[in-house]
């Protein structure tokens, strides 16, 4: 096998080395997909946690008649299965939980170009330029606060770093989402702004949690008054223990960089062995069955016209999201060494 390529092998780090996971395929080898042979399995590689992607799996069986096996593990480490797996790859459809994966495996030309009908249901800017990938659902980054204790609100993540919130703001530096915000930070704001906002951050006495919902244990605990995270893990604890949630979000304005709206995306590979049936699937991911699973139980955002919005959540159209090509997310491997440089790995 290949070695994996230096520019995305470092955020390998950031997360932790686990096996594959293989999950048993269901339904009857007989069954014939509208738009897809199902007499031979498709294979999809999942950045997605299984927890959340299984349950649509089924549904996707029960409605295309596909025969499916899924293989889980981190978004990162999937991509870079692909990748190491080259022509030989076992995978016909990939989902990554962020854009930054999709443009790597497009860099490396391991992504088949996808048909209009499948890249014009979603808006141009949750799409690659090119057509190798396309959003399933979108997810915005956001501040959770306490507003007991916040009077004024930030107009800017740039503004964290100023001494009123010394020891008082909470981030997941290993959480993909973050990492995939400071990429974002560092596309919008340049480099060396990038670098020196981790660097004052830490100067700051920043608090670091091993992922979102540790670090919103601490906004509710009082351990922290501001979080960095993306929204749909407020509206998830709201669903859970609505009795339990003291804090409010805050959606950044004027296109701060802090309010990324990020997608989780689906391609199908350029080696894959069933593309049809990658693309029945692919077809499924973007129905109003499967956007409205993301928007209802997820909180997340649908992507395709026509799907109501789950409860409590703001138009997308109303967020004051950043100008920025998702497809430009890619150089991950970037942020873990600033991240690192700043102390933070």
């Amino acid at each position: 096998m290949n070695a994996l390529p230096q520019r995305f092998r470092l955020a390998l780090v950031a997360v932790p080395v686990f096996a594959l996971l293989a999950t048993a395929c269901g339904g009857d080898d007989s069954a014939s997909g509208e738009n897809g042979d199902a007499d031979e399995a498709i294979t999809i590689y999942s950045g997605r946690d299984q927890e959340l992607i299984d349950p649509l799996i089924d549904m996707m069986r029960e409605s295309t008649g596909l025969e499916i096996d899924v293989r889980y593990g981190d978004t990162a480490q999937m991509a870079n299965q692909i990748e190491t797996e080259g022509e030989d790859t076992n995978a016909d459809l990939f989902i990554g939980q962020d854009a930054g994966a999709l443009g790597f495996l497009v860099q490396e030309g391991l992504l088949a170009e996808l048909p209009p009908e499948i890249t014009d249901q979603v808006p141009a800017e949750y799409r690659a330029t090119n057509g190798e990938w396309v959003g399933i659902s979108g997810r915005s980054r956001v501040i959770a606060y306490n507003p007991e204790n916040v009077d004024d609100l930030p107009d800017s993540v740039l503004d964290l770093t100023d001494p009123e919130w010394e020891g008082r703001v909470g981030i997941a530096p290993t959480n993909a989402s973050f990492q995939a915000f400071v990429t974002g930070l560092r596309v919008i704001e340049g480099e060396e702004a990038a670098q020196q906002w981790l660097e004052d951050m830490v100067a700051n006495d920043v608090q670091t949690f091993e992922n979102n919902r540790a670090m919103l244990d601490g906004l509710e605990t009082g351990e922290i008054d501001i979080s960095l995270n993306n929204h749909y893990y407020w509206y998830e604890r709201m669903k859970e223990t609505p009795d339990e949630v003291t804090s409010e979000l805050h959606y950044l304005p004027a296109g701060d960089a802090g309010g990324l709206v990020n997608v989780a995306g689906a391609a199908i590979t350029a080696n894959a062995s069933n593309p049809e049936g990658a693309q029945t699937a692919l077809e499924y991911l973007l129905s109003d069955e499967a956007q409205s699973y993301f928007t209802n139980e997820t909180s997340e955002y649908p992507l395709v016209d026509g799907v109501e919005l789950g409860e409590g959540l703001p138009e997308v159209d109303t967020l004051e999201q950043p100008d920025i090509d998702l497809s430009d997310l890619h150089s991950l491997d970037e942020t873990v060494e600033m991240l690192r440089e700043a102390g933070l790995e």
